[in-house]
């Protein structure tokens, strides 16, 4: 029998380009809950272009932390139908975001 995991990723739908150091990652905001197009699995430390766009329609949030430090390395709202695209570089270590506005709970990722 296969076990599967499933992991739901909240207020954002993840897109990324992975393999590469680096890469793009596009977070698309719905209404309290994430859906992923890829996996965060297999990211390389570089430069990302994080694209962020809030279709929750309500005022939502990104913030981006180190696991290891508790760092906020980003935090900022967006307003319905809102989208901000950041740049910058992840060394490797584990990460975790969340909607700081509508709480929703961690969500880690790692990156090699």
């Amino acid at each position: 029998m296969k076990i599967l995991r499933i992991l739901a990723l909240p207020l954002f739908a993840l897109a990324l380009q992975a393999g590469t150091p680096g890469g793009a990652i596009t977070l698309t905001e719905h209404n309290g809950y994430f859906s992923a197009k890829e996996t965060l699995a297999g990211l390389s430390a570089g430069e990302f272009s994080v694209t962020v766009e809030n279709k929750s329609g309500k005022l939502a949030g990104f913030q981006l932390q180190s696991v290891a430090t508790g760092k906020t390395l980003e935090k900022f709202p967006l307003k319905p139908g809102e989208r901000r695209t950041i740049k910058l570089t992840l060394e490797p270590g584990d990460y975790r975001y969340r909607c700081p506005i509508n709480p929703t709970p961690w969500y880690e990722f790692s990156v090699e």
